[in-house]
């Protein structure tokens, strides 16, 4: 799943045409985080996490975990 969500997510992200810098600031975490979520480096993030990014990029939860 992590690694899919990797890939979902920047998919999503760069879908919107952000920067992984603007994404974080969106959500509140750093670009750092959001390269790491998207290599897989950090697993489970948070439901509240995914929650914002779920809402940063017009999506619904459930998207970015399928």
């Amino acid at each position: 799943m992590v690694k899919r969500l990797g890939t979902v997510l920047k998919k999503l992200r760069t879908a919107k045409g952000l920067t992984q810098e603007q994404l974080g600031n969106k959500v509140g975490v750093s670009d750092a985080y959001i390269t790491m979520l998207e290599t897989g480096a950090r697993k489970n993030p948070s439901l509240d996490l995914l929650e914002r990014l779920a809402k940063a990029l017009k999506v619904k939860v459930g998207e970015l975990l399928e």
